[in-house]
């Protein structure tokens, strides 16, 4: 039977902001996806976690059913007042967050401002690209041919050229869904990803957390966690070793059970 309850929508940092919530009992948990990741396509994990959270997914701008506007600001500092903002209306006071990708550069530019919000940071593949630092490996064409193709109606096979190791039920839920990212905000993410400096965020964070990495993702490398851990050594590293960056859609049970020995649940 389904966890999930409800969507609903908040206004917060004076926009709409749309959210996912499963579970409803336990400690509260919130999830920011990537950069092309509408709430809805992490259902499958929101599902899993709410066996022991009350986990809310959230829709950034621009993507899924939040606000979305041209000329509208999505940049990464934008992104992370969102979230905090998010927080100050609902009242949390105390949540677990999990960012994968762009989502987890979110969560440290937002932990790193206000770490007491977070009772636990778990960091999923974040792209350790920056100001002087090597390029982020998928090109933005990539994601804007890919939203192009939604605009005008996909099918899931079609979209498989680009993810061909998923499954199809998360292609179907791509093709549906994926019309809805804005591509002004995907150009502004992607950018961010070469001239925001999360590493300046690093030693900032207080909240321990947790640093899962794709062993076959290319986006973080053996050099990037030695440098992390001198500058986040409270941040236990962990590596999805068969999995690309797309963790749980490459090798969901490897994602639950590092994840779930992290938080001492069972998720398998």
């Amino acid at each position: 039977m389904s966890l999930f309850l409800h969507g609903y929508h908040v206004r917060a940092n004076g926009v709409r902001l749309h959210l996912l919530r499963y579970g409803g009992k336990g400690p509260r948990f919130l999830l920011l996806p990537g950069i092309t990741s509408p709430a809805v396509t992490w259902g499958f994990v929101a599902e899993r976690l709410a066996r022991h959270f009350d986990v809310h997914v959230l829709d950034f701008r621009g993507r899924g059913l939040s606000f979305s506007a041209p000329g509208m600001d999505a940049s990464l500092d934008t992104m992370a007042a969102d979230v905090l903002d998010l927080m100050n209306v609902l009242g949390w006071s105390s949540v677990i967050v999990l960012g994968h990708s762009m989502g987890a550069r979110v969560a440290i530019r937002a932990a790193a401002h206000d770490p007491q919000r977070m009772d636990r940071l778990l960091l999923i593949d974040p792209p350790m690209s920056g100001p002087g630092r090597r390029p982020y490996p998928v090109p933005l064409s990539w994601y804007t041919e890919s939203i192009q193709l939604a605009i005008k109606g996909v099918t899931a096979e079609e979209l498989r050229l680009f993810a061909p190791t998923w499954k199809n039920e998360h292609l179907q839920l791509r093709a549906e869904w994926l019309h809805t990212c804005s591509e002004e905000a995907i150009a502004q993410a992607h950018s961010g990803f070469h001239e925001d400096d999360i590493h300046a965020d690093l030693p900032k964070l207080w909240t321990p957390g947790l640093l899962m990495t794709a062993g076959k993702g290319g986006v973080v490398l053996p050099e990037d966690l030695a440098e992390i851990g001198t500058l986040a050594p409270h941040l236990r590293q962990c590596t999805a070793s068969a999995a690309g960056h797309m963790i749980p859609w490459d090798d969901e049970e490897d994602f639950y059970r590092l994840l779930g020995e992290y938080l001492k649940v069972d998720l398998l």
